[in-house]
């Protein structure tokens, strides 16, 4: 069968596919259950845990929760005992420790339940220690140096902010144990502990501003809720495009003849197949506890979006991967191939992940919503001028945070943030912003000053007063602010980490003023002044904003080398170092992780791309040659020479990838890539742009690989 068969009876596939429907769940009255009914069936979650421990133990648990309190033994144990028969009941036989390495996905190693007793009969045993930590093997993840190949030992241990839950298989069920990993000495070697130390940062230095505001808090919680952008096109022709199947996005292609031009696909009506699809996937969410709330047509075709409900920043994280396997997995069972690059396909829309994110008291508060007295907004203004001065003074870092691959080909695209860390408020709080900053109302006393900018009206400014703008990077939407550049494929613990750490010092700039003897109207108008630079409400996209980005000494790290050398300054040290989110060496490990990640990614990209284009275009040009080579004609003539000049640029910029990609020099990460960003991805791109031209030339019949026009726009 010829690789131009494989392609037509992946055509027919895709649009004979038998559609999958999902039977509707009955209650015991034969109504079709409510989503109220089955959220969090498969979780060990709060009210649960409350059932079935003894109060003293559920009360001691709740103080490590709340409090941070050590999890002393004894706790562990009844926890174990009582998440190990429910999880029993539930039809468990293992267990896992769930951790999220530094590769951005997830990592486990089951075990199970079977132990024998002293007399050697079988027995289901699970103790405090199980659940407390485990050992995988901690050479054998990314670690950035901080341990050698014969450095084995390291730890995953027990998140207890973070629900477990039941992961089911093909025929059996496994307890699954949200964890941070260590290395042996301590050293984190993933994304949670990071994240979770720059949420107790944040809590401890919140609570401290609001004590200052007079109203004291126990504790404050950062709050997030990540939108998920991806791609779905049928499996039948994602196994025949080996750049989907090792890169995750088509490395050549032309563009369909259609492809967003008539903007008929946004909140269009969502295909049937695709719905089925979202209807298991928001099934098995909501008994994951995973808080599922919108679904819709996104702007590219083929593109679509999840977004959920706000909750805790690192339940937030664990949720979000569990959002990204569960659309793979689901995916696959309807015929699809998911993909989460955020770049699958040029010359339509990328993929983000837009977080939302929030700071919330242990009252309920949200620290970001304007409230209903001069007091309650004149917080809401001293946090927003403490969220504005971290952004602004660490904008490197932030970049550095959504930096990648991937990323690279989608921001400042026309169609994302563009790589420069900029705050949008929208007209009325900017008007505010600048009335402090002005020092109109300087001499008056907070609550008065409050009233004379119209602050005690602002609960409004949630629903009439703040527009959306799609072109920042950090816009305020209302009573939160969206960290729009963050890339589809990441894990949101890091940027989330790096947001948290930034605000942080924020916070803490404002406090230390306030302490110093500026009343807090001061301390909030000098955090604005200082700030002003990094707001922006225009239009991200154009090219003048980029030229008074870089008056206004606004960072601009245009690829993803740029932007990881924020990771490599004394700056980020110390802010990390400051607020306890990442030792030096941690951060290290962070920038050699990430530097590695982008040099391999650009090598898979081209060697699939190459493979492509020397063992399916090039045949499929050269058999368009010989097809034409024997008609005579003008017409005849002219086309083969307009194949064969295709054909000549095609290998011209075949060896030029091949030379490229042979230069690379023998030297640290960071030289390398340099090197691969400036001289192969340009390469990378060159041949691209002569494969996608033969393609235009050679008769549609003879072209094996998929083309766009099908897999965005024929699936069922």
């Amino acid at each position: 069968m010829s690789d131009s068969t494989a392609r037509r009876l992946a055509l027919t596939a895709a649009t004979s596919r038998p559609g999958r429907a999902l039977p509707r769940a009955l209650d015991a009255d034969g109504r079709p259950q409510r989503v109220s009914q089955v959220f969090g069936s498969r979780v060990f979650h709060v009210e649960r845990m409350k059932q079935r421990l003894p109060p003293e133990i559920f009360a001691r648990w709740t103080e490590t929760v709340e409090r941070g309190a050590r999890l002393e033994r004894p706790v562990a144990d009844a926890i174990a005992h009582a998440v190990k028969e429910w999880a029993l009941e539930n039809g468990a036989t293992h267990f896992c420790h769930w951790f999220h390495p530094m590769t951005g996905s997830t990592a486990e190693k089951h075990d199970s339940f079977l132990w024998f007793d002293h007399a050697g009969r079988p027995v289901e045993k699970f103790t405090g220690s199980m659940l407390l930590q485990s050992e995988p093997d901690a050479s054998s993840f990314p670690s950035g140096g901080m341990r050698s190949t014969f450095e084995a030992r390291g730890y995953t241990a027990w998140d207890p902010t973070s629900p477990m839950f039941l992961m089911d298989g093909p025929s059996g069920r496994t307890l699954v144990i949200p964890s941070a990993f260590l290395g042996y000495h301590g050293e984190s070697l993933d994304e949670k502990a990071p994240l979770l130390r720059s949420m107790e940062s944040l809590s401890k230095s919140a609570s401290r501003l609001c004590a200052l505001l007079g109203a004291p808090v126990q504790r404050v919680t950062a709050t997030v809720g990540p939108e998920q952008e991806y791609f779905v096109i049928d499996k039948a022709y994602a196994v025949l495009r080996p750049d989907l199947v090792v890169a995750g996005r088509s490395v050549l292609g032309a563009a369909a003849p259609k492809g967003q031009s008539l903007e008929d696909h946004y909140f269009g009506s969502i295909p049937p197949r695709v719905l089925a699809f979202m209807e298991e996937v928001e099934a098995e969410l909501y008994a994951l506890g995973v808080w599922a709330k919108t679904r819709h047509n996104e702007v590219a075709p083929g593109q679509f979006e999840l977004a959920p409900i706000f909750t805790e920043a690192n339940v937030a994280a664990d949720h979000n991967q569990l959002v990204m396997q569960t659309l793979r997995k689901v995916a696959d069972r309807h015929g699809f191939a998911m993909l989460l690059h955020e770049k699958p396909f040029a010359g339509v829309n990328g993929s983000g992940k837009h977080v939302n994110w929030s700071m919330q008291t242990s009252t309920g508060d949200n620290l970001l919503d304007p409230g209903h007295n001069a007091s309650e907004n004149l917080r809401f203004m001293a946090f927003l001028a403490a969220t504005l001065l971290g952004v602004h003074r660490h904008a490197g870092v932030l970049r550095a945070s959504i930096a990648s691959h991937g990323n690279d080909f989608r921001l400042g695209a026309n169609e994302a943030p563009p790589a420069i860390i900029s705050v949008f408020l929208g007209d009325y709080l900017t008007r505010m912003v600048d009335g402090i900053v002005s020092g109109s109302v300087a001499n008056l006393p907070a609550g008065q000053a409050m009233i004379e900018l119209g602050v005690s009206r602002i609960p409004a400014i949630a629903k009439d007063n703040t527009d959306r703008n799609r072109t920042s990077p950090f816009a305020f939407t209302g009573n939160k602010f969206e960290f729009r550049a963050v890339g589809s494929s990441a894990s949101i613990s890091f940027p989330t980490a790096c947001l948290n750490a930034a605000v942080t010092d924020g916070i803490d700039e404002l406090v230390a003023w306030i302490e110093a003897g500026d009343d807090v109207m001061t301390a909030v108008r000098r955090a604005l002044t200082e700030s002003s630079a990094v707001r922006f409400d225009g239009n991200g996209y154009s090219q003048e904003w980029v030229a008074e980005a870089e008056r206004r000494g606004l960072p601009h790290a245009r690829n993803t080398p740029a932007a990881l050398g924020y990771l490599h300054t004394d700056a980020a040290k110390s802010l990390f170092g400051r607020t306890r989110v990442l030792s030096a060496e941690e951060l290290e490990s962070r920038y050699d992780v990430r530097l590695e990640l982008y040099n391999k990614k650009v090598d898979i990209e081209a060697d699939v791309l190459g493979e492509l284009v020397d063992t399916y275009v090039v045949p499929s040009v050269l058999a368009e040659i010989q097809a034409i080579a024997g008609v005579a004609g003008k017409l005849a003539d002219a086309r083969l020479a307009a194949v064969q000049a295709a054909g000549d640029a095609l290998l011209a910029a075949r060896a030029d990838l091949r030379t490229a990609v042979s230069g690379t020099p023998d030297g640290s990460i960071a030289q390398v890539a340099n090197y691969l960003c400036s001289r192969v991805v340009p390469a990378l791109a060159a041949l691209r742009g002569a494969a996608d031209a033969s393609e235009k030339l050679v008769a549609d019949h003879r072209w094996s690989l998929p083309k766009y026009r099908e897999m965005l726009f024929v699936n069922g």
